[in-house]
């Protein structure tokens, strides 16, 4: 889906002709400058949004079939995340009505971040903390 996203077809002048009847029929008094402020949100929205979902599969994908959340599972799936989305942009300098941008980039990667955010306390709350290892007791030396 996100390479799909990359194409003309939803390059920011298509999707402006697609919202912004919509924009226009919900917010009628707003000037044409504020559609293109809602239209600019809602991109960027779009931006967290996929690379949330994103986020959430490669992080699936990592754990596996185990349970909980470990740091080392997030920081891998924030680094393929960031990775991916830097792909993706340079991507976008080669399709006609796109150009690559560095902010997309951070977008992309605090929609990651913040939705790691969520299976952390997803994780916290649903699996609880993790059960501590047994410590032996060892016998007391000390004679009386």
């Amino acid at each position: 889906m996100i390479s799909i996203f990359s194409t003309h077809y939803f390059s920011d002048t298509a999707t402006f002709r697609f919202f912004y009847p919509i924009l226009r029929w919900l917010f009628p008094t707003a000037s044409r400058h504020q559609i293109h402020l809602m239209h600019f949100a809602i991109r960027k929205l779009a931006h967290v949004t996929e690379f949330g979902v994103f986020s959430v599969t490669i992080f699936h994908g990592i754990r596996g079939d185990r349970r909980g959340w470990r740091l080392d599972w997030a920081f891998l799936t924030l680094f393929i995340a960031v990775a991916f989305a830097a792909v993706d942009e340079f991507h976008q300098m080669f399709v006609p009505g796109r150009d690559a941008s560095p902010r997309d980039v951070a977008i992309d990667a605090l929609g990651a971040l913040l939705v790691q955010t969520f299976v952390w306390a997803y994780s916290k709350w649903h699996w609880g903390p993790r059960p501590r290892e047994p410590q032996s007791i060892e016998p007391s030396s000390a004679v009386d």
